[in-house]
């Protein structure tokens, strides 16, 4: 398996793993069988505007398909949080090498070079694939010039395995009522260094992250909890709190 370590936000480093050339070949092939059965259709319309001797209609479609085909991955990639449809299937998805969502200056970079990775017409991406297959985190080329890679989105522990993920008793007392005041992403964040550790049993994750998580919600911490118990319960708390207030 081979990840990327990325730097987020909060400055802990936390290991992706990166989609390799299968996955990234198999969603391309699936974005071209959309494009495949859109030509088809297209066809057919342009069968029956010429039947019609509608010659307005069947420049329309060809206009509009070949805008569709031109412009696809960039407005997917810009507006689907960095995936494409073949790319949702397969899970996987572009991140920033600097661990935050790629900026449109970034997705504009990869798509621009896309002629060179993937060829005039429909392609047969050799240069892409021999950047994927060569390069140390699997980059076309269009990648390493706006810095971004793929990765997957499959949570690399699942979920069942987590410690934390338990299924609380009805009269479960929360220690930390603060967290309820995380957000989204800082309990992912959280999630991804528990699972982390599990992995590897790196305890420089724990520590950075409880520091980051104690500097914020400033919580009294029991007397003998440590740092892991600490965030282990936090999630507890936080899946308790939040599933008691959506009720």
């Amino acid at each position: 398996m081979e990840t990327i370590k990325i730097s987020t936000a909060q400055n802990v480093d936390i290991d992706y793993e990166v989609a390799g050339l299968g996955e990234r070949i198999v969603a391309r092939i699936i974005d071209l069988g959309g494009f495949i059965l859109l030509y088809i259709i297209a066809v057919i319309l342009m069968l029956v505007a010429s039947i019609s001797r509608s010659e307005t209609l069947i420049i329309v479609l060809v206009v509009l398909y070949a805008v569709i085909f031109l412009f696809y991955d960039l407005v997917c990639e810009i507006f689907m949080d960095g995936q494409t449809f073949g790319k949702k299937i397969m899970k996987i998805k572009v991140i920033s090498l600097d661990g935050g969502q790629p900026t449109f200056g970034q997705y504009l970079m990869r798509w621009i070079f896309r002629i060179v990775d993937f060829g005039v017409f429909f392609g047969w991406g050799v240069v892409a694939l021999i950047c994927v297959a060569s390069s140390k985190n699997h980059q076309r080329l269009g990648d390493m010039l706006a810095r971004t890679t793929l990765i997957k989105t499959v949570p690399r522990t699942q979920i069942e395995n987590v410690a934390f993920n338990v299924n609380l008793p009805e009269d479960y007392q929360p220690v930390f009522k603060e967290v309820i005041h995380l957000n989204d992403g800082a309990v992912e964040l959280i999630y991804e260094v528990l699972t982390g550790f599990y992995q590897t049993g790196n305890p420089q994750l724990i520590y950075s992250m409880a520091g980051k998580i104690k500097e914020y919600i400033t919580p009294a911490i029991p007397e003998g909890m440590n740092d892991l118990q600490f965030l282990e319960t936090v999630m507890k708390d936080y899946n308790y709190l939040t599933a008691t207030s959506a009720l």
